[in-house]
């Protein structure tokens, strides 16, 4: 199978070549249509074909990520419009298109959820739309539906329709049959057990706790019927001058946990703090002895509840965490970090840890969704922009500094808490959306909100 190879027929004003590779954006009618797992089916798919597959997904979300890594062979990174920014999104689909051969994004919700949708993503960019569908209870209303997701918007390139939890051939013949005739139906995935992938209360199962994930994605690559395996029309990508943010944090050593329990990590995050300047240093609260020698700690969500036990245990981890704080050196918890810095934690089934005891305050875990939105808040440097998703609710001991304000007009939000060097929240912060004041939570005497 050929390379794509980058079309250069024309510069842009950031000064660079257009690059144009075959794109899909890969959205639904709602939440649980089967996104994720349609879009790593293709993935292998095509990836078995010899094809370079770079996937995306739009908006906050850590675990798809993983799983669409281990589908394409290739990192996955996020994409949207308000807590990235037009031009971070413009620059890393440039930087795809330069070897991919099939450029697929995963929308997230509903294709017009949100004041930053994925129909505004795919439309913003030229990419067309693949509608997923689950077809699992329904006949010719299949039709009305992908009828209303393709004439929503006039603006919005259409790919055509999938359908998704497919009994038979004969059902998927009777549903592609109800397409209008300007929609084309791509193919079908039928309704399976063995490629379905599990969820529990923050979304699907992570990556590395399925041991069995790469045989579910050959076998949803086996089962996916299309109609054909050619590729999409290219779209053309237009390249974006990278802001030069200097290298503020030369000679810093960022100790980051990075287990089965602090695992929501944003690789671009990752990618820019080693831009900054930064020497990453990865350890486990759940294993090892102590934190790494290191200037500062960063302590990401996870799911902390799920190994109450292991991290409650490990003391001379805790104590060491504690001393690098006492130190005075900055400390950085997002969510599940957070909740690991209180003095305990409840899990759902009412059994509690002893966590590190840095924040006054206790947290039990909760039957329902505490908090979901997009977040800001305000930094010396500037906005930072992140995401909030929750479903833990926590007693703190501590007046916070300051809030986050959600996206959202007049929507509350989170608490944002100092304890010396530390700074707590629920926030999940990316990184991107402000280099300057993501810099300065590594460093000493640098965080004023």
């Amino acid at each position: 199978m050929p390379q794509h190879e980058p079309n250069q027929d024309r510069t842009n004003d950031a000064g660079g070549e257009l690059r144009r590779c075959p794109a899909l954006l890969i959205s639904a009618p709602a939440s649980g249509q089967g996104k994720t797992t349609v879009t790593a089916a293709l993935a292998r798919y095509h990836r078995r074909l010899g094809r370079d597959v770079r996937v995306f997904k739009t908006g906050p979300d850590f675990i798809d990520p993983t799983l669409l890594e281990q589908a394409c062979g290739n990192p996955v990174y996020q994409l949207d419009l308000w807590m990235g920014g037009e031009d971070h999104c413009r620059r890393l689909l440039y930087d795809a298109a330069a070897s991919a051969d099939l450029i697929l994004v995963e929308g997230v919700m509903g294709l017009f959820d949100g004041d930053s949708s994925s129909a505004d993503l795919a439309a913003r960019f030229g990419m067309p739309v693949l509608a997923v569908i689950d077809a699992g209870a329904m006949a010719q209303t299949f039709g009305a539906l992908a009828h209303g997701l393709a004439s929503y918007r006039p603006d919005l390139p259409m790919a055509g329709v999938l359908a998704n939890r497919v009994g038979s051939a004969a059902h998927y013949e009777m549903v592609a049959e109800s397409l209008p005739p300007d929609l084309r139906g791509v193919g079908w995935l039928p309704r399976e057990a063995q490629f379905t992938l599990p969820e529990r209360h923050l979304g699907l199962v992570q990556a590395a706790e399925l041991e069995d994930l790469d045989q579910r994605l050959e076998r949803a690559a086996d089962a996916l019927q299309l109609v054909d395996d050619t590729l999409p029309a290219a779209v053309p990508f237009a390249p974006v001058v990278a802001p030069d943010s200097g290298k503020p944090l030369t000679g810093t050593t960022l100790a980051m946990a990075r287990d089965a329990a602090f695992s929501f990590i944003y690789r671009a995050n990752l990618d820019l703090l080693e831009e900054l300047g930064a020497r990453l240093a990865f350890f486990s609260p759940l294993t090892d002895p102590a934190v790494p020698a290191a200037d500062a700690v960063y302590l990401p969500g996870g799911y902390p509840e799920l190994h109450l036990e292991r991290l409650a245990a490990n003391e001379s981890m805790k104590t060491s965490i504690r001393a690098h704080h006492d130190a005075g050196k900055p400390l950085l918890a997002e969510c599940g970090g957070m909740l690991y810095l209180l003095e305990s934690l409840t899990d759902r089934d009412g059994h509690e840890g002893a966590m590190v005891g840095l924040l006054p305050g206790r947290a039990r875990m909760q039957e329902r969704l505490v908090s979901l939105g997009m977040q800001a808040a305000q930094f010396e440097q500037g906005e930072l922009r992140g995401h909030t998703f929750h479903h833990s609710a926590a007693e703190m001991a501590l007046d916070p500094v300051g809030h986050a304000v959600g996206q959202r007009k007049g929507r509350q939000g989170e608490a944002l808490y100092r304890h010396g060097s530390l700074l707590a929240s629920y926030v999940h912060w990316y990184f991107p959306a402000n280099p300057a004041a993501a810099a300065a939570l590594f460093q000493r005497n640098k965080i004023n909100l």
